[in-house]
């Protein structure tokens, strides 16, 4: 008898193909029958009639590395229908780091990930991996941060990885990754990552080729003279040509500069793609981002870690350097920033960096400089969403129309902080295969549950996840296609979304008729 029975659901069996009728028996953490099981009885039986059932979704790319250590049962995610995220993006997390490196990346890294407790070993990935193993209600795989090995090996400091540091370096990673990391991830708008040169990227990636992993990318915009063609694109697809990596660009989508230009945004991609270079990308469906502004500092305020960052903001002569560099220099734009995380000033939550700049008759630079001096860095913020709801709908047109290329996939990009995150950390994949499916219409809705499930799950090689087939981890979401949509929005975005009834994670129910059931058994994978 099966521990689970799921009767007359509509089966999208995450391959793409059509789908169809019929009942899934679970025995254990995995799906042992699929087809008419009429004949089958169970002490725990699902009537799914009206709802299909997927694959559990693969979130490509989440910074959730800090929250799931304090909140386990992740209900913004789970809610979604999301059973894995694979955490370590941007090169922004916690391994391989000894314990006073963890601390001080804890601190830093603050503003976008949280703060987390001091006593957690940090030091390889496998001990990594033990703070999340069957202690979450989600699976998680795990990219080795870039930032973690250059911490690690030359202390928070603008220094070349070279000699024998760039080997130290090489060995860390090739063990990370027979610990089970999925592959290597930088974020070159960020430190110590963008302290980098792309001659350093291709020898790092080189080792990840050689133990069958994923370069996944945040393309550079720092320091851009170190990088080969100036950093973005160009870049990354030398480092793939040069190593033989496979390359995956994080949240590559169109935004209200380039609105309804997807060729000329993927033209390089695609003439790489013809060179034979192995390429995946994924986007989130939202016009606009979120970070942690202290990433809007000019590199050299970034030495020595958040501790001398502090000092610099506690002295007259660098708080006036760094607030007129904002003012003056920035090359981004920062009056449209809104704060989400301010931990030590909620009130300042869901305000705008230029409200609190007028109420303290005072320039933007200052004001933000002021605000992370107080806050201690501990900042959060996502920038506001474009006026035109023209330039909108053709974004969210956009997403769905590289979302249909065969090499996509989806990465909330999830900052699930504060008490105004940005809407993604509880929306992004009801308002793919709800609101986005419905309204646009680009591609059957087989093919866009594939681009959520097999995909990740072939490029970042989860095995026996991603499809629904017998042998295969029962990590399943039962929804209504017809009403599932997402309910978060900028001004209110901690809402849960609608028409997801159920979620299974490694053969246990998550959600059962919309309601969490405090389960946490996921897994650290691969």
């Amino acid at each position: 008898m099966p521990d689970i029975l799921i009767r007359d659901c509509n089966i999208y069996d995450g391959s793409g193909s059509i789908p169809f009728t019929g009942d899934i028996s679970i025995t254990g953490t995995k799906i042992d029958t699929i087809g008419d099981l009429s004949n089958i009885s169970s002490a725990h039986t699902i009537d799914a009639r009206g709802l299909s059932v997927s694959p559990g979704f693969i979130d490509t790319h989440a910074h959730s590395d800090g929250v799931l250590l304090n909140d386990p049962y992740h209900k913004n995610g789970i809610h979604q229908g999301i059973t894995t995220e694979i955490l370590g993006q941007d090169g922004l997390s916690y391994a391989p780091l000894s314990k006073n490196n963890y601390i001080t990346n804890r601190d830093y890294l603050s503003g976008i990930l949280g703060s987390t407790p001091d006593q957690l070993d940090m030091s390889s990935v496998e001990q990594f991996k033990s703070n999340y193993d069957e202690k979450i209600s989600i699976n998680t795989a795990y990219c080795i941060a870039h930032g973690a090995i250059r911490l690690e090996i030359l202390g928070f400091e603008d220094k070349p990885l070279i000699g024998k540091d760039l080997e130290r370096a090489k060995n860390m990673i090739r063990e990370g990754m027979n610990q089970g990391a999925v592959g290597l991830a930088t974020g070159m708008s960020y430190f110590p990552n963008a302290w980098s040169n792309t001659a350093e990227l291709i020898e790092l990636c080189k080792v990840v080729a050689e133990e069958g992993g994923v370069y996944v990318t945040h393309l550079r915009d720092k320091n851009t003279e170190r990088g080969f063609g100036g950093g973005g694109v160009r870049e990354a697809l030398e480092i793939g040509r040069r190593s033989g990596v496979p390359v995956h660009f994080s949240h590559f989508r169109t935004d209200a500069s380039n609105a309804g230009k997807v060729s000329e945004r993927t033209y390089l991609i695609d003439k790489a793609i013809e060179e034979g270079l192995d390429i995946s990308l994924e986007l989130y469906p939202y016009p606009t981002g979120s970070s942690f502004p202290l990433s809007f500092f000019p590199s050299w305020a970034h030495e020595g870690g958040p501790g001398a960052v502090m000092e610099r903001l506690s002295n007259r002569d660098t708080f006036e350097k760094l607030a007129y560099y904002l003012d003056n220099e920035y090359e981004g734009s920062i009056d449209e920033a809104v704060f989400s995380y301010v931990p030590r000033n909620v009130a300042f939550e869901g305000a705008s960096l230029k409200q609190i700049a007028l109420d303290r008759r005072a320039t933007l630079g200052t004001t933000l400089c002021n605000l992370l001096k107080e806050n201690e860095l501990q900042i959060g913020y996502w920038a506001s969403p474009p006026m035109s709801i023209s330039t909108w709908d053709q974004i969210n047109k956009d997403c769905m129309e590289l979302l249909s290329r065969p090499d996509y996939m989806v990465g909330s990009d999830s900052i699930p902080l504060g008490k105004y995150p940005h809407p993604r950390a509880y929306g992004t994949f009801p308002r793919i295969i709800g609101r986005f499916q419905r309204k646009y219409q680009t591609m059957p809705l087989e093919q866009t549950i594939q681009r959520i499930t097999e995909n990740p799950a072939k490029r970042f090689k989860l095995k026996g996840r991603g499809l629904i087939k017998e042998g295969y981890f029962a990590d399943l979401v039962l929804f209504d296609p017809l009403t599932v949509t997402d309910n978060a929005t900028y001004d209110d975005p901690r809402q849960l979304p609608t028409g997801i009834e159920y979620v299974l994670v490694n053969g246990t129910v998550a959600i059962k008729n919309g309601t969490y059931q405090n389960s946490t058994t996921g897994r650290a994978i691969p």
